[in-house]
């Protein structure tokens, strides 16, 4: 328990985004860290510090001066006593006064007294976060030995899509756990994941493809991260972020996923290969848009290669190689069959006759299949929750592997 105990400040300023600190707050605790929140005096605003202090199980913080109890809140003290010191959101002006020492309510006093390290989460609109201003704040924190933790894209409060987003409350949390946690299963770890779709040209507007909206990937790539794993995720056509601490490289056609996996298998010690390829690919890709002439159209399609069973020819002992199956009938079958075929360690069977899992949508319904026979059936879960229940089988055949770390007694973080 990596945060047990941890005295971790929580800076939070006056940003629409506050309302996601009350669900970081909520897990530091669970994991056993002591939290005091110091609240901006527009960060009041948009959360109560009722709620804070409820989530918490402290007083929260605002001013130097308690008027009602005469308590002088020390910011001196705080700073001394704190292990982390967490900003988050982040806001413009903010970021603006800790990069200029500026000095005018408590959240920054404590900022400015502080020993030890402090990770700031940005959080504002498109153009506030694009602005030379902005930027040259960022990079003189940085300089100063704070650890940025980069905003997201997405939608924002002002109705533009871009980049400015809070990072997710889990990856903040990740990093927080990340920098405590010295001794995590799969530190020193290299893995490679895949997930997504891929697009197979048929002309420069049209192309074959299916559903995976990558989630499953994505969620992997961030729990395997948790756990200490440095991650290189390749992607096909997909919408999401980038989980925080990934390595991505984004793919259009099964061939480049082919390509970019194949350079980094041999580097890799976990490769779990969770992305939807496309089986066939046009022989023929039309340099012009296809008119629309006759009532029947025919495209000429060959196969992809195989990029799982391609480098399950190649796999090594020292390396733990996971598969997915998405089946329609004679799921197990099916599945003991491909995961013998490619060389597997572990494959994960979906079945689209399962009603809210597969592609899609937030949650995942599977069977992991182990080469030495094991069968276990999970129930309808989150796929962060079906990552997890992934990862913790890695991490156990790593370890048998290499005999160099004790597997956790469960995969809370």
């Amino acid at each position: 328990m990596p945060l047990k105990d941890k005295n971790i400040v929580i800076g939070i300023c006056g940003g629409i985004a506050a309302y996601k600190i009350t669900y970081l707050v909520r897990s530091l605790v669970k994991a056993g860290a002591q939290i005091q929140v110091i609240m901006s005096p527009d960060a009041k605003s948009f959360v109560t510090p009722l709620t804070f202090a409820t989530l918490s199980k402290n007083p929260v913080y605002t001013d130097y001066f308690d008027s009602d109890t005469g308590v002088w809140h020390n910011h001196v003290d705080i700073a001394r006593k704190a292990d982390l010191i967490v900003i988050a959101p982040a806001t413009a002006n903010t970021l603006s006064k800790m990069a200029n020492g500026a000095c005018d309510n408590l959240l920054l006093a404590t900022y400015l007294s502080a020993k030890c390290p402090v990770m700031f989460a940005p959080a504002m609109d498109l153009d506030m976060w694009q602005h030379p201003s902005t930027q040259e704040n960022v990079d003189r924190l940085r300089r100063f030995g704070n650890i940025l933790l980069p905003p997201g894209k997405g939608e924002l409060a002002s109705g533009l899509v871009g980049e400015g987003r809070l990072a997710e409350p889990e990856e903040i949390y990740a990093s927080i756990h990340h920098f405590f946690d010295h001794n995590l299963p799969l530190k020193g770890k290299k893995a490679l994941v895949t997930a997504g779709p891929t697009y197979e040209a048929i002309d420069p507007v049209r192309f074959i493809g299916n559903h995976s909206s990558g989630k499953m990937g994505f969620a992997i790539a961030a729990s395997l991260v948790a756990q200490g794993a440095s991650v290189q995720l390749i992607s096909g056509p997909t919408h999401l972020d980038t989980p925080q601490g990934v390595e991505r490289l984004s793919v259009i056609s099964a061939q480049q996923m082919f390509q970019f996996a194949q350079d980094y298998f041999n580097k890799a010690d976990i490769i779990v290969m969770s992305a939807a390829v496309a089986d066939y690919t046009p022989v023929s890709v039309a340099e012009q848009k296809i008119k629309k002439h006759d009532d029947t159209f025919q495209i000429l399609l060959q196969k992809t290669t195989d990029i799982l069973g391609t480098l399950g020819k190649q796999k090594t002992d020292r390396q733990t190689l996971v598969g997915f199956a998405l089946e329609t009938n004679d799921e197990l079958q099916n599945a003991k069959e491909k995961l013998a075929r490619k060389n597997l360690d572990f494959i994960v069977l979906n079945s689209m006759r399962d009603q809210g899992a597969g592609f899609a949508g937030d949650n995942n319904k599977v069977t992991i299949l182990g080469k030495d026979g094991m069968e276990e059936a999970f129930p309808l879960k989150s796929k962060r929750e079906v990552a997890d229940d992934i990862v913790q089988l890695i991490v156990q055949h790593q370890s048998a592997i290499n005999g160099q770390f004790e597997i956790p007694s469960d995969n809370s973080y």
